[in-house]
């Protein structure tokens, strides 16, 4: 069963840094299809910004990554006091 206390700042704050990468990630694509509808150049902008928002998500995907890793690391050091 899952647990019923409510998550931690750290758990809020990786969710919500996941939330703003899937935004990352979608955002580009329908700015670029506005662009496409008013430019008439579909689906040009629309792959660009398919493009862009993917690289950009998994840059940062990469930088949380590591971010979280090197808490981790900081966490499991000898003679580390915290929690």
């Amino acid at each position: 069963m899952a647990e019923d206390r409510p998550p931690d700042a750290r758990q809020m704050g990786l969710y919500l840094a996941l939330a703003q990468v899937g935004l990352e990630m979608v955002a580009p694509m329908f700015l670029g299809l506005v662009i496409d509808n008013y430019a008439g150049t579909l689906p040009w902008f629309m792959i660009a910004g398919i493009i862009l928002g993917f690289v950009g998500g998994i840059y940062h995907i990469v930088i949380l990554t590591r971010k979280l890793d090197a808490a981790r690391r900081e966490r499991e050091k000898p003679g580390s006091n915290a929690p």
